[in-house]
């Protein structure tokens, strides 16, 4: 199908069957004490002047129709109905068409593996991960914002390996934006560090003396920094930045339609999401709102349990991470709870009743891995190993007539040092990435020093 032709099809089935009008959106703060901004200043500042994270004013339900059929259209009619519906109009309709095929040019496709479990496949981007779409999805909108600006904008993204890959990869080669990696050194997976680390260019990496906690802060105390806001126009690349977060939501909505198609009674859907940062539980419960008819949540974690203890307490208490075998969800102080907690009002039972969250140590994530591969033949990652694990407590002990729907966040061989001992045997690694394998590491250490690393961005990026 030629472009246009599909943008005619898309015209047909959603502006003329479904006409939604295009709002005008501004974004608050979560902290409520810093000024309502529009999309695209939401987008460029990253975060708030408070420290909050951005929130849409309001979250528009998707036409009840379009819902009703939503089965008969494509990946990326959905994105554009529910992209344009959130986004407002900061964007021409023909400029954020571009952006969303662009955002969706892999497939997120469902794979049932029985007894009500399905998994839904986010790693078929260019990083293998589920990264790929918000990371592709905010470059291409960041790029369409500044084109016109004459300014350079400075990405800052702290990553605990999946993002940091995605984000680099989007942003690769894009005229007028500079990107600065920090990650742990030591904790994250050797794939993972190759992944931003061989990329040159544009992308600079920087290997942190510290946890991840410890590259969120710098990058929130930079974004807070009245000297580096006079000399830089920065950003934010991580689920802290609006723009990373919506695109989340999309194949929430994706999947419900896949499920329609396989299951002719389609029992209640849960999703079970392994979270470190929860912005991808998030971006479900943002989907969910828009009216996708979602049961619950189910939020995976590995020892970093600082959300389920919440959600078995009342009480948030983040304390510094631990490393895990699914060191992408190593996160001791997680962003997005922020996020989470002002779309239930900050109300613990109004929460507890929609999300319900698991916990679990490297053994439990061994074993998980190793009975998908043996009852399903199915070949799953650390992380997604713990979302099978969640739903199946979930199942046990909540209800076992429900379409649960695990999300796969990465491939495997993003985390080949655990998996192979597991299963016994290597995994192929797909040609997409093949190239990188014998590139040469390219990062800068860095101590978890704030003044040290606002002396690197001023001698390095500051003209």
């Amino acid at each position: 199908m030629t472009k246009t032709c599909f943008f005619i099809r898309f015209l047909y089935l959603t502006q003329i069957r479904y006409p939604l009008n295009r709002p005008i959106l501004n974004y608050y703060s979560t902290k409520h004490t810093a000024p309502v901004a529009s999309f695209r200043e939401a987008v460029l500042k990253g975060l708030p002047s408070d420290n909050g994270l951005f929130m849409p004013t309001h979250i528009p339900a998707l036409p009840p129709d379009f819902i009703r059929e939503i089965e008969q259209f494509s990946f990326a009619e959905i994105a554009f109905q529910m992209a344009e519906a959130i986004m407002g109009d900061d964007i021409p309709v023909d400029q954020l068409q571009l952006i969303v095929n662009k955002t969706t040019e892999f497939d997120a496709p469902l794979v049932p593996l029985g007894d009500n479990i399905n998994i839904l496949e986010l790693f078929r981007g260019p990083t293998l991960a589920f990264k790929d779409f918000g990371a592709r999805f905010m470059a291409q909108t960041m790029s369409y914002l500044v084109a016109d600006s004459g300014q350079s904008l400075h990405i800052l993204v702290a990553t605990s390996g999946d993002t940091g890959s995605a984000v680099a990869n989007g942003f690769l080669g894009l005229p007028n934006i500079t990107v600065t990696v920090l990650y742990p050194k030591g904790k994250v997976s050797p794939f993972q560090e190759m992944q931003f680390t061989t990329l040159g260019e544009n992308i600079t990496a920087l290997e942190v003396d510290g946890t991840f906690d410890d590259c969120q802060r710098l990058v929130k105390e930079a974004f807070l920094d009245q000297e580096l806001a006079q000399n830089l126009q920065l950003s934010s690349a991580n689920s802290i930045n609006i723009a990373r977060l919506i695109p989340q939501s999309f194949y929430y909505a994706y999947a419900y339609s896949q499920a329609k198609q396989l299951y002719e009674n389609l029992l209640p859907i849960v999703f079970s999401v392994p979270s470190g940062n929860f912005g991808n539980l998030t971006a479900g419960l943002i989907a969910q709102r828009m009216g996708i008819p979602i049961r619950a949540f189910v939020a995976a974690t590995n020892a970093n349990s600082i959300v389920p203890e919440y959600l078995q307490t009342g009480q948030f208490k983040p304390r510094p991470s631990v490393q895990t075998l699914s060191s992408a969800m190593d996160v001791g102080n997680p962003s997005n709870f922020a996020r989470m907690a002002d779309l239930f009002g900050d109300s613990w039972p109004d929460m507890r009743h929609a999300v319900y969250g698991y916990a679990y140590d490297d053994v439990a994530t061994r074993e998980a891995l190793a009975e998908v591969r043996a009852r399903y033949i199915y070949l799953i990652d650390p992380h997604g190993a713990l979302g099978y694990w969640a739903l199946k407590e979930f199942m046990r002990e909540h209800d076992r007539n429900i379409c649960g729907i695990v999300l796969e966040t990465a491939h495997p061989v993003k985390f080949a040092e655990v998996v192979e001992p597991i299963i016994g045997e290597r995994i192929h690694v797909p040609e997409r990435i093949q190239h990188l394998l014998n590139r040469e590491k390219k990062s800068l250490p860095m101590d978890n020093n704030f003044a040290k690393f606002k002396q690197f961005l001023l001698d390095n990026l500051a003209k």
